[in-house]
This record gives C-alpha cells, structure tokens and sequence, in this order.
C-alpha cells in the first residue's frame, strides 16, 4: 500500500482578500475531493490572499497507480481554476 501526496502552490493575482481567496480554495477543494475520492485541504500560506498551498493524500495499492491518480489531479487543478501552478511536489511512503 502507498501513501501518496501532492502539495500545490497556485498564485491567484487576482485575488484581493482573504474572503475571496477562501471561497476559491473552498470550491476547488471540493471539486478535487468529489471527482477523486481524496483527502485535501489547505496546507500553507493561509494568511497571504494570492499565494494557494493546497495538499492533497490518497492510498493506492502500488507506486505506478498513486502516481496516476496525482497526475490526473495536477491536471483536473489546472483545468478547473485560473489561478497559475508555480510548484507541485509529489511525496510517496
């Protein structure tokens, strides 16, 4: 069994507040944990208003499927926000 999880860091320029960038994070959050089945929740940088460090954690029976399944979230992210990925780190245990 793998553990695998996936810290994103997203710049949203057009965020002026923290209200906004909560209700940004919010629904993407959703979105990512209703199409995939996943843990996620924001992990970083919670009082910067443009700056988004989300983690997201799932199991999987081995190292080629966990890999898939954060690849697949990497794109879902990038295709349901206009907010710009600037990193992603993978991590397995």
């Amino acid at each position: 069994m793998i553990v695998a999880v996936l810290t994103v860091t997203l710049r949203a320029e057009w965020v002026h507040s923290l209200k906004e960038k909560r209700s940004v994070l919010k629904s993407l959050l959703a979105k990512i944990r209703n199409n995939f089945n996943v843990s996620a929740a924001e992990t970083g940088a919670q009082d910067v208003h443009q700056t988004l460090i989300l983690s997201v954690a799932a199991l999987a029976a081995d190292h080629r499927l966990a890999d898939g399944v954060m690849e697949s979230i990497l794109r879902f992210t990038e295709q349901n926000t206009d907010a710009e990925i600037v990193g992603a780190e993978r991590e397995y245990r």
